[in-house]
């Protein structure tokens, strides 16, 4: 099927602004947990679950999105996306208790887990080999920007009102847009009749759910440990019988989640380097806020805008980088960038309290700049690697991989961080010291297994059209 120039217009404007809507509300809840706290009377550990329950249900939902974009048009699955998210935000913004509100973010989730599948596995469909670097720089703007822009936003709104109001302000884009995709949004490809197996869905929902939950909540001072060691145990031996499963349905050309993306070398390098980046990014989200408030003594409007720098010049740059990717290939980009990545991990590892918030910054940006670098290459080799029958469900094993790698990197940091800080305190002057000598081995740590994204990025190379 042939999709024309004018199509591609008309659809890929309203994709990005859609994911753009739906990827901002995923950080806008950080800042917003203090207040959301006071007002319905949780603990901070229950509270934290309206970010949990987000990650869990993204990690259950992005696996079936490869059935779904093979069994579905492009205009049912995002009508269906937007409609849920557009009810989960209504349903927040109005929550008269707090278990509707974790509710209205798990609703909220299931709309947004549907999105970047979708859209990366149309914009494959849509734009030629030779300009998909451009576009998935595109990508990567709404990507990078979406989630910077989301803190600071929700710390000025609660400047002046309720944490509702966060949902009062995405709610009439979100409506928007589904609005304008009823209106406007034309199908992209072709169905398949790829049945659903009923085996593959629990498996899914027990290798990911279960593996997600463990990975966010290694080392919480509440959480026994043998918790998050049974949840990623059942996760990791459920995932392998997912797996097992997949390719038994492979034989029979059925199968729920395809895994002969990962026969394509460039795929497979793509996605490794992908998780290891991810593990950084995630962690270090993580980490510098926290160490920014509870060390350094910020407010969190301080926090947002001392990281928004970083997140508009990553997203800006993901248009260049797409660009030159197409001129030049991935190498060229991505290993120079990866040195720098490992330079800012050493430069952090040696943060304290007398350190200008401007070099913080600085080494903030850096890292943005460089991880810009690195993703828009990534993305683009990954999917541009495989044959247009894989599109989406390269699409699918990219979003599932980015949110376990995710959560992988937030409990590696917070665990070293947490065990390094407890052995420090009986010999340093002040709790923001035993702190600051955690956040020094998190990030030695992070530089130690970045080592093995620096020696992944010389395997890369822009592979040949595998469209036919």
């Amino acid at each position: 099927m042939e999709d024309s120039p004018r199509t591609s217009r008309g659809v890929i404007p309203i994709l990005l602004v859609a994911a753009f809507v739906v990827i901002l509300n995923e950080t806008t809840m950080n800042v917003a947990l203090n207040s959301i706290m006071a007002d319905f009377g949780v603990t901070e550990r229950t509270a934290q679950w309206l970010t949990t329950a987000f990650m869990l249900t993204m990690a259950v939902v992005i696996p079936i999105t490869g059935w779904l974009l093979d069994r579905l048009t492009t205009r049912t699955v995002f009508l269906t996306a937007m409609g849920l998210f557009s009810l989960g935000t209504l349903l927040c913004m109005v929550a008269p208790t707090f278990p509707l509100l974790l509710f209205g973010r798990v609703v909220q989730a299931s709309g947004t887990a549907m999105m970047m599948p979708l859209l990366m596995t149309t914009i494959m469909q849509l734009v030629p080999a030779g300009e998909r670097g451009k576009t998935m720089g595109n990508i990567s703007m709404v990507i990078a920007v979406a989630p910077a822009v989301g803190p600071t936003l929700s710390g000025f709104i609660l400047q002046v009102g309720s944490w509702r109001m966060i949902f009062g302000v995405v709610l009439p884009i979100a409506l928007a847009m589904l609005a304008l995709g009823f209106a406007k949004l034309t199908n992209v490809g072709e169905k398949k009749r790829t049945p659903l197996d009923l085996i593959s869905v629990p498996l899914s929902v027990l290798a990911f759910g279960p593996l997600i939950y463990g990975l966010s909540v290694v080392g919480a001072e509440d959480v026994a440990f043998w918790v998050p060691m049974l949840a990623i145990g059942v996760g990791l031996g459920a995932l392998l019988a997912f797996a097992a499963r997949q390719l038994v349905l492979q034989g029979r050309g059925a199968a729920f989640l395809d895994l002969r993306t990962f026969t394509r070398l460039p795929f497979t390098v793509s996605v490794l380097m992908m998780a290891i980046a991810m593990m950084a990014l995630f962690g270090t989200i993580i980490m510098l806020p926290l160490i920014l408030q509870r060390a350094f003594g910020w407010e969190p409007v301080q926090v947002g805008l001392m990281m928004l720098p970083g997140g508009i010049a990553m997203g800006l740059l993901g248009p260049v980088i797409g660009r030159l990717y197409d001129r030049v290939g991935p190498r060229v980009l991505v290993v120079p960038a990866s040195f720098v990545v490992l330079a800012v991990f050493l430069f952090f590892s040696t943060i304290h309290l007398g350190m200008p918030w401007w070099a913080i910054m600085l080494g903030h940006v850096a890292m943005s700049v460089s991880f810009a670098s690195i993703f828009t290459p990534l993305f683009t080799l990954a999917l541009g690697s495989l044959p247009r029958d894989l599109y989406s469900h390269g699409s699918a094993v990219i979003g599932a991989v980015q949110q376990v790698a995710g959560a992988a990197g937030t409990a590696l940091f917070v665990t070293i961080f947490a065990m390094q800080s407890a052995a420090a305190r009986p010999t340093a002057a002040s709790e923001a010291e035993a702190m600051l000598v955690g956040a020094h081995w998190a990030f030695l740590g992070a530089g130690a297994i970045w080592t093995a994204a620096v020696i992944a990025g010389f395997f890369l190379r822009k592979p040949a059209e595998a469209d036919d």
